[in-house]
Order: C-alpha cells, then sequence, then structure tokens
C-alpha cells in the first residue's frame, strides 16, 4: 500500500539497508527538537525494524521519501497510536533539514493520506507537541484540525484529526 509518486517525491518501504541515511535523520537535534531526545544509531535500527513489522502487520508503517532522482528526503507514513486506549491512525514524517522548508512534507503528508483514504481509514491523526508549528502548518495544510489535547509519554500534546470522507 505504498502512496503514489509525487511530482517531486516517490515513496518506498525501509530497510535495514536505509540504516546510514536514518540514523543520520533520527539523530539530527533539529529534526528530533520536538522528541525526548535524538535518537542513537541503534534507536534508528530499532525504528527501522519496528516498521519493517508495521509493514507485515498493518500493510502500512512510515516509508522512506525521496527526491524522484533517488536522493533521501526523510520518512513519511502511517504508524498505529494508542491515545487513551484506543489505537489511531496516525500520520506521521520527518525531513531533514537540508529539505525542510520546501513544502516536501507536505507533499508526502498529503499523498500519505491520499493512500490512508483509498485503504478505507476512516479517521487519521497527527499528534504534534504544542510548539512543534511548523508540524502543525502541514497538519493544517492537508485537511487535519485541533480535535483536543491530550497528554502523551509525559507531556502536553495535540491532536489534529479529520474523517478522510470529509477532506477533499
Amino acid at each position: 500500500m505504498l502512496p503514489t509518486s509525487t511530482p517531486r517525491l516517490r515513496f518506498r518501504e525501509m530497510t535495514q539497508q536505509d540504516l546510514d541515511e536514518m540514523a543520520a535523520l533520527l539523530s539530527d537535534p533539529e529534526v528530533m527538537r520536538h522528541y525526548p531526545a535524538p535518537k542513537s544509531r541503534q534507536e534508528a535500527k530499532d525504528w527501522i525494524a519496528w516498521n519493517e513489522r508495521n509493514y507485515a502487520e498493518h500493510g502500512f508503517g512510515l516509508w522512506i521519501i525521496e527526491l524522484t532522482d533517488g536522493t533521501f528526503v526523510g520518512d513519511c507514513g502511517l504508524t498505529i497510536q494508542k491515545v487513551a486506549g484506543e489505537g489511531l491512525v496516525e500520520v506521521g514524517y520527518h525531513v531533514s533539514t537540508a529539505w525542510q522548508g520546501r513544502g516536501l512534507a507536505t507533499e508526502a503528508a498529503g499523498a500519505v493520506r491520499d493512500t490512508a483514504r483509498d485503504a478505507g481509514i476512516p479517521h487519521l491523526v497527527a499528534i504534534i507537541r504544542p510548539d512543534n508549528r511548523p508540524s502543525q502548518r502541514v497538519a493544517q495544510k492537508i485537511g487535519l484540525r485541533l480535535e483536543r489535547q491530550i497528554v502523551k509519554s509525559g507531556a502536553e500534546a495535540l491532536i489534529f484529526g479529520a474523517d478522510l470522507s470529509a477532506v477533499p
């Protein structure tokens, strides 16, 4: 269930062969500034393994996003997140600092939203820290709206969401 390519991006499943790029992405303090801490190389390896399990169990996960020429940009995709005991399908995205500010996260997240809708996923969310304004803008640009505020992993978070049948 890979998203369709966009004018600038293509998607593919993450594998352990992506460890160097994913370790660089997930250890970047700027990319990970809204997480408790940047991730180690071992944590990046575990991240890839988690996504490989997600592909097998759910048919989706975070996918590698690349420019159409194969240049690594980051990851974007769908994961199941537990919120108050409920499993919610979340769109998530991480873009390398070199590629931020060019609309690539919005382009990728829009393609992932469309893939979720086509797969029959009725409701999509993005769980975002209150101070992460760029991520909130991406969520809003793909049609998600603030639904509620929660505490997740010991910190405040905003749930942006939408019924996909109502999003153009």
